[in-house]
């Protein structure tokens, strides 16, 4: 397995770097298993596109290293640009075991949206330097994105707050690389409200941080084509999807249960794969690497 290259050269921020310069956003798979880890190095290659492998907090509790050195290697030996990223790491000890693991993770969403804002900010510097120290970049989320996903903490009690302009510069000088606004978008289901973004204030979040932070989409799962076009032309470049790709794997299970498993994990994988496919053509990724 390669090294992790140093900051200047972080596989993470290149591939969102050139995603800016060229007008398209990255899809960034939300895995659990190596069969959705494989599934999108395969759909990367097979559309020639750059992606990024998410893996929760859950992979470590669950696997230790074990399930985040493979995806280390699928990522880091692929034939186009594929990064490895932790989402969603909420809390500072297992931000730091993680930027530990060797040759693993090129970025870390270090997540103190739990905290109060004050100590928010706070933690996230110490562990934006204590990433940086070690090559890998730091992703945070200013503001609270409502809801919960599958390996998550659930925030749905906490009062939803939406990113203000103002505060994502108060972000953006903790060192971040990436920044994950709330404009309406939540995290899990949308429910009876429906999907209602403010798109006014997702521009105005860029033209005040966009030239030094990557955006970062979360919540992406129910949208369409066009939903992306307009986040992509507010400056994100990293779209987070997450049911969009496993229900596909676990509609497969209720279809073949019973067939040799081997074929189920075949056939799950395939069908994440042409899932991933279409993101890759709908963000504007697909021939891009």
């Amino acid at each position: 397995m390669a090294p992790r290259p140093p900051l200047s050269e972080n596989r993470s921020m290149s591939i969102l770097n050139k995603a800016l310069a060229g007008g398209y956003a990255v899809p960034a798979m939300c895995c659990y298993n190596i069969e959705s880890i494989i599934a999108t190095v395969r759909a990367a290659e097979a559309a020639r596109s750059p992606a990024m492998v998410l893996l929760f907090p859950w992979a470590i509790q669950y696997a230790g290293d074990a399930l985040v050195k493979a995806a280390a290697e699928a990522a880091h030996s692929a034939s186009v640009p594929v990064s490895l990223h932790l989402d969603h790491c909420q809390t500072p000890e297992l931000v730091r075991r993680a930027a530990n693991i060797p040759d693993a993770f090129d970025s870390i969403m270090c997540d103190m949206s739990h905290y109060e804002k004050e100590e928010n900010l706070k933690l996230t510097a110490e562990l934006v330097q204590y990433c940086h120290e070690r090559g890998i970049a730091a992703e945070a989320e200013p503001g609270r994105i409502e809801g919960g996903e599958d390996g998550v903490a659930e925030t749905a009690d906490l009062e939803g707050l939406l990113t203000t302009p103002e505060e994502a510069e108060e972000f953006v000088a903790t060192g971040i690389d990436m920044l994950a606004p709330a404009f309406g978008n939540v995290h899990g289901e949308y429910g009876p409200r429906g999907i209602q973004l403010e798109y006014d204030r997702l521009d105005a979040i860029n033209k005040k941080v966009g030239d030094r932070v990557r955006l970062v989409l979360h919540g992406a799962d129910p949208f369409d084509e066009e939903i992306f076009r307009k986040c992509m032309a507010g400056g994100v470049t990293k779209v987070n999807i997450n049911k969009g790709m496993n229900n596909h794997y676990a509609w497969t299970q209720e279809k073949m249960r019973g067939k040799p498993l081997t074929s189920v994990i075949e056939k799950g994988t395939e069908a994440m794969q042409v899932a991933i496919e279409r993101y890759m053509h709908w963000l504007g990724s697909a021939g891009k690497a």
